[in-house]
């Protein structure tokens, strides 16, 4: 940018020079050819300009070279002699700002040419006329210009030493920033292992009912797992090194993913949370699965953590563009909001807005930064409405490529009847969870063409099923408290009843009320829409068939032997058979004695790392004519690992701690079809 200002600048004090040349050339009738030759030229520097052709560098010496004919046809004219010194002045100044100290000796050493020149035209024809005050003037010009070559040069070196200094820092900060890229990595390594090994083994302890303690422990190494990956996110953020890394998703499991993290974040139920998802979102779309999970991770932990009481209310819906689709998130909340000093803000990047907002210690205030820094590096835009103590309302929308546009629900064409919503207007203390309710139910009866009835009470229930083929009624856990006879009576004489209720909530025994574990979301009515009666209970969890990969066989490579035990074990959920190596060169001898069918990988292992082992594994297998599928299983996360990874020959990459979600996706995608759900054969 400052090039071009200097550029533009330089070019447009060569234009109005030489228009002044012109007038003079035009007034004092010096050759008249050389006017319009002044024209183009200055046209022509302009056409440079415009054009940036040719580079940089040599249109700078095209400016000087232009500049220094300009000036030499004005200077070799009689009548120029005491204006000549003003001229050179001028441009001397201006081509200063080139930082050039080759063009201010080039002009200079012109300046002598033209002024000798001059002196030879006034002696020849007696123009001038040398007395005490034209001597005077002459020496006074001649020293200005001496001064302000000598002063142009040492600004240009002052200009150039603070150029110097300015790369050397840059060169320091690349370095640090560099040095910092390889700590993260290593510290990220270092402390993911033995939150590894907290998180796995607090699994194992929860298996064996070892009781509250290894729920504790489990749940504070997940909070301990979130906090160092925000801190690389939000690094990689304001570095603006974060990259993207793509994935086939169903829409659905975003869902899911808010719906269970809520689960984990409120399990006190003060707040009511409310999911709207649209059912005309894409069934299959294609992005960065992992960071749009953070992304409702971080928007959903903000809300929970400002929201004293009330409610929060998510909203997903899909706009068509001609690459796709723009995703639309909205998470709107109760809380105490902000004002615009804290908006403005997190949208400039602090790290937290007012740091006694909190409701509660948790978090470390970096998820309005990272959730910026993702949406941004995703080509999408955030926007926060927030008024101080009447809630927030965030709104992200990020482009997304579409896999398979079939929406991600649909109603079964055996649906019939209407539906009735019953709920008390006055039973929520924040009437916004009234509308919340409201919103979702109209926007999925209106996504889902289908006809949907308010309800306040039994009369008017009773009011509607006069009219109306009311087939199924929808409704909380306090409406059916109040009459669960009403409605365990309803139930059996063919109209289906759903209650949303807390956990562990369960109808009078003999109701066929069936109830929806909160927090309430579309998948499940539509379940019971197409399902009926035969529904059942309902919960994401049970509707999610978990892969078996019996027989398969497994070699995990890992120097931490406790990491060793966790992967073992997780893995044996799954019916697979596993053997354990403790290096890599363990791990090819173990390779070449047996036949496996996958090996899981660590990364930094000491005497010979992951990617060498592998590369090793590669050859021994085309050695013995083998095939083997080769995963990394490694705590070295930083942004763009997994690329780095892919490209030096694995077939696939799971993170520390091990997620079971990512290695189920892993597996299905790396496994022949032989070997999945139990196609393996057994050792």
């Amino acid at each position: 940018m400052e090039k071009n200002k200097n550029e533009k600048f330089i070019i447009l004090l060569i234009s109005l020079t030489c228009i002044w040349f012109t007038i003079e050339s035009i007034i004092l009738r010096w050759e008249f050819w050389v006017p319009p030759l002044i024209v183009l030229g200055t046209a022509a520097l302009w056409l440079m300009s415009i054009m940036e052709k040719p580079n940089y560098e040599v249109r700078k010496v095209g400016y000087l070279l232009y500049a220094m004919l300009a000036l030499f046809f004005y200077g070799v004219h009689d009548t120029s002699f005491f204006d000549v010194a003003l001229v050179f002045v001028l441009v001397m100044i201006a081509y200063a700002f080139f930082n050039r100290a080759y063009m201010l000796n080039l002009l200079f050493f012109e300046y002598f040419i033209v002024m000798a020149i001059q002196f030879v035209l006034a002696f020849k024809g007696q123009t001038i006329v040398f007395d005490k005050l034209n001597i005077s003037r002459v020496l006074l010009h001649f020293a200005i210009v001496v001064l302000t070559y000598f002063s142009c040069i040492r600004l240009i070196e002052d200009r150039i030493e603070e150029q110097e200094k300015s790369n050397d820092k840059d060169e320091q900060i690349e370095a640090y920033e560099s040095d910092m890229e390889d700590f993260l990595s290593n510290i990220s390594h270092e402390l993911r292992t033995p939150v590894n090994v907290v998180n796995g083994m607090s699994d194992l302890m929860i298996k064996r009912n070892a009781g509250k303690e290894a729920y504790s422990i489990k749940s504070a190494g997940i909070r301990l797992a979130y906090q160092i990956e925000d801190i690389q996110d939000y690094n990689e953020c304001k570095r603006q090194k974060l990259l993207l890394e793509e994935d086939e998703y169903m829409s659905t499991s975003l869902i899911n993913d808010v719906v269970t993290s809520f689960r984990v974040l409120d399990d006190s139920s003060e707040l009511e949370l409310v999911v709207d998802l649209a059912p005309s979102v894409p069934k299959m779309m294609r992005g960065d699965i992992k960071k749009l999970h953070k992304i409702f991770r971080h928007l959903l932990e903000n809300a929970v953590k400002f929201t004293r009481r009330g409610g929060i209310y998510v909203k997903m819906y899909s706009e068509n563009t001609d690459y796709g689709v723009n995703l639309c998130i909205e998470m709107t909340d109760t809380g105490i909001g902000m004002d615009k000093t804290a908006t403005r803000n997190i949208a400039n990047g602090m790290y937290q807005a007012n740091k006694k907002r909190n409701r509660s210690s948790g978090g470390i205030g970096l998820g309005l930064s990272i959730v910026y820094g993702f949406v941004h590096r995703m080509g999408g835009f955030v926007k926060i409405e927030s008024t101080k103590g009447a809630g927030t309302t965030i709104r992200a929308t990020i482009p997304q490529k579409v896999v398979d546009k079939q929406a991600c629900m649909n109603l079964s064409g055996m649906f019939e009847g209407d539906i009735l919503f019953h709920v008390k207007s006055n039973k929520y203390k924040v009437p916004r969870v009234r509308d919340f309710y409201r919103a979702m139910a109209a926007n999925l009866a209106s996504g889902i063409r289908v006809p949907l009835y308010p309800a306040e009470t039994i009369r008017d229930i009773e009011r509607l099923r006069e009219k109306l083929n009311v087939t199924y009624i929808f409704m909380g856990e306090e409406e059916y408290v109040e009459n669960p006879k009403y409605f365990d009576e309803l139930s059996h004489n063919g109209v289906v009843v759903s209650v949303s209720a807390s956990e562990g909530f369960k109808p009078n025994p003999g109701s066929k009320v069936i109830i929806m574990p909160k927090p309430l979301y579309a998948y499940p009515v539509i379940k019971i829409l197409n399902e009926g009666q035969d529904a059942g209970k309902i919960d994401f969890y049970e509707n999610v068939a978990k892969p078996v990969f019996s027989g398969v066989r497994a070699l995990v490579v890992d120097d931490e032997p406790m990491n060793l035990v966790v992967a073992s074990s997780i893995f044996n959920e799954y019916e697979m058979s596993v053997d354990t190596a403790g290096s890599g060169k363990e791990a090819i001898t173990k390779f070449r004695d047996n036949n496996y069918d996958i090996i899981f990988m660590d990364h930094m292992m000491p005497e010979m790392d992951g990617v060498e082992a592998m590369k090793h594994i590669r050859n021994v297998a085309s050695e013995l004519d083998r095939s083997i599928i080769v995963v990394v299983l490694t705590a070295n996360v930083v942004s763009g690992a997994k690329e780095m990874f892919m490209k030096e020959g694995f077939d696939g990459f799971i993170a520390k701690p091990i997620n079971t979600a990512d290695f189920e996706r892993v597996m299905l995608r790396v496994l022949p079809e032989s070997l999945k759900n139990g196609g393996g054969d057994k050792l």
